[in-house]
């Protein structure tokens, strides 16, 4: 992997510097610069309405309790066309268009849905109470690692756990916790 990023970082520009000397030497070298520019203008453009459309898309599918793997890897394609873009050279802006254009980047996106398949697991139940009975639910209880419960499952601290926290109402402006029902009141001094 080192080696074709090597590779990449040492035949990109140069292939790029021969590009741009070429279409300067055809239209002239101040329009060869300003057709980079509008390019990249026009670019950052299509990047942003594309972003925004790919936001809305991602959030629909999250609203319908779906995980949106397609607009999460189009949401990538359109980043990395962004970066190249806005990288100056006609090469760089070439394969960015092709990551931007709907089309192309389907076909794209089926390729590095069909390379990376295999290589990807989503978990059911996750980290510190992130599972399927959500934050501080069900999927706390197997939890091995030294954080359980999650936010707001027992052992957190926070409400619902029976520790600290728990139904305390605290009054900052004079120092005192008044705790639940079943313990009386205890009082702290001022804050010094």
């Amino acid at each position: 992997m080192f080696r074709i990023l090597a590779l990449l970082f040492i035949i990109v520009p140069i292939v790029e510097i021969y590009i741009i000397i070429q279409v300067g030497s055809a239209v002239g070298g101040w329009n060869a610069i300003a057709l980079m520019i509008l390019i990249s203008i026009v670019g950052a453009w299509m990047v942003r309405r594309e972003g925004l459309s790919l936001i809305g898309r991602i959030q629909s599918q999250l609203n319908q309790g779906s995980l949106p793997t397609k607009e999460l890897v189009d949401g990538l394609l359109v980043a990395i066309a962004g970066a190249l873009m806005l990288t100056p050279g006609f090469l760089t802006d070439a394969v960015g268009l092709l990551c931007l254009f709907p089309p192309t980047r389907a076909i794209i996106r089926t390729v590095l849905i069909a390379r990376f398949a295999g290589r990807v697991q989503v978990a059911s139940s996750g980290f510190g109470g992130f599972g399927p009975g959500g934050p501080g639910g069900p999927a706390d209880a197997g939890f091995s690692g030294g954080f359980r419960g999650g936010f707001g499952g027992p052992g957190s601290g926070g409400p619902g756990s029976g520790g600290p926290g728990s139904g305390d109402i605290v009054d900052v402006g004079e120092a005192t916790v008044v705790p639940d029902e079943d313990d009386g009141p205890i009082e702290l001094g001022p804050s010094r």
